[in-house]
């Protein structure tokens, strides 16, 4: 099967606008200047959380410490307690006190060895409970300090919760989103972000189209109210009453599963399993699996899964939610629906079912886009931004969050439904 060639990254249009502000010469060559290398302390969730962060935070950490540039170090939001102190992790509202104040020691230690700080975050508590300490430690220790904010929700964070949310972000030295819809949320609120796409392991997800296209069916959303995993169960009726034979494959986990699985029942449905908690390292094995993508939420940013299936060659429903429409154009790189809209999920996924064509069309367009979301698509902005932070770009001034806005590539894309 062949497959469509790439997309070119772009990071010479990224670097030269870069150059074009500062006057610097930010060149690849750079990297082998003999200077001290930039230490780069990273905070975010391990992987003992499975989600979007921590899958996001493992990429950077691997690809950053390949650079010569660098020292990177890892403190984890969630550390785990050692020995049989780690009983008190399983005791409820015990486990936060305890591992915010391990959490908190170990920045204490860490962050005066380092530079840079950069935190990733979610929002709400774990805005509270992750990136404010690291924001407020690193500014007591005079530590440069990025925010890379990663949650669909940062509207309604912003706006609710006024008195650390926007106060705090101001406190660091640059904020870095994943879209161009978190760009334009942070806008409305008097701060200032830069756009850097997510990134995914190329060399895991392998390219295949589908030939004939099948009813089996992958979600793979951890199972919580935003993402609305419900939606996705009544369209799978909708399509069974069409494709008997249809599977579909429910991969994650999370308070709401118990409900989930009763609603399963509650709609006869056939042919569906839930899996769970699947790790990063499987998860190629579950889109080779499938033939369609289905994604529900009622609010998002840059959910890696739809990257994740445009490297896989697997077509993908959604709705427009927030971020999404910002990488998926509709009826070229997927099929989009209103958010909370099960029958049009079901009538999209049965159209691309009866519509192979379409479906080719889709998987391919998706294809041509995966090169932006690489590490070589991204690499540059990266280091710019820290050698900017650490003073390493000759007289330029030092960073700030206005000055990221400034160079924030655009990245939107249609929003029609159908």
């Amino acid at each position: 099967m062949s497959v469509p060639p790439a997309v070119a990254g772009g990071t010479d249009r990224i670097q030269q606008r870069f150059e074009e502000m500062s006057g610097a010469d930010i060149s690849r060559s750079d990297v082998n200047r003999p200077e001290k290398p930039i230490r780069l302390l990273l905070v975010a969730p391990a992987l003992t959380i499975l989600g979007g962060q921590a899958v996001q935070a493992n990429y950077l950490l691997e690809h950053l410490s390949r650079e010569r540039e660098f020292e990177v170090s890892f403190v984890p939001h969630n550390p785990r307690l050692p020995g049989p102190f780690r009983l008190l992790q399983s005791i409820k509202y015990v486990r936060t006190i305890v591992t915010s104040l391990v959490y908190c020691m170990h920045l204490l230690i860490q962050v005066p060895k380092h530079d840079i700080i950069q935190t990733l975050s979610a929002s709400y508590w774990s805005f509270l409970l992750g990136p404010t300490p690291a924001i407020l430690i690193a500014r007591f220790f005079g530590k440069k300090s990025i925010v890379n904010y990663r949650s669909g929700q940062a509207e309604d964070h912003l706006r609710n919760w006024t008195r650390t949310a926007v106060p705090i972000m101001k406190l660091a030295d640059g904020i870095i989103v994943p879209s161009q819809y978190l760009v334009d949320v942070f806008r409305k609120f008097g701060l200032h972000a830069f756009a850097i796409a997510n990134v995914i392991d190329n060399t895991r997800f392998k390219y295949r189209e589908r030939e004939p296209l099948q009813p089996i069916f992958l979600s793979n959303r951890n199972m919580y109210p935003l993402y609305n995993v419900a939606c996705i169960l009544k369209a799978f009726a909708r399509i069974q009453q069409r494709f008997p034979e249809a599977k579909l494959i429910l991969a994650g986990d999370g308070p709401q599963r118990p409900a989930l699985e009763s609603l399963a029942r509650e709609l006869k449905l056939q042919n569906i399993e839930f899996r769970g908690r699947v790790s990063p390292s499987k998860m190629h094995e579950l889109y080779n699996e499938a033939h369609i993508f289905l994604n529900s939420p009622n609010i998002d940013n840059m959910p890696g899964s739809i990257l994740e299936s445009f490297f896989s060659g697997v077509p993908v429903v959604s709705t427009s939610a927030g971020g999404i429409r910002c990488i998926v154009t509709h009826e070229r790189t997927g099929l989009l629906v209103p958010r909370n809209d099960h029958e049009a999920m079901a009538a999209c996924a049965i159209r691309l079912l009866k519509s192979p064509e379409l479906a080719t069309s889709i998987v391919r367009n998706a294809y041509e886009e995966c090169s932006a979301y690489t590490w070589p698509a991204v690499r540059e902005s990266w280091l710019a931004a820290y050698r900017r932070l650490a003073g390493r770009s000759g007289t330029a001034p030092a960073l700030t969050p206005k000055s990221f806005a400034n160079f924030s590539p655009r990245m939107e894309r249609s929003d029609n439904p159908g």
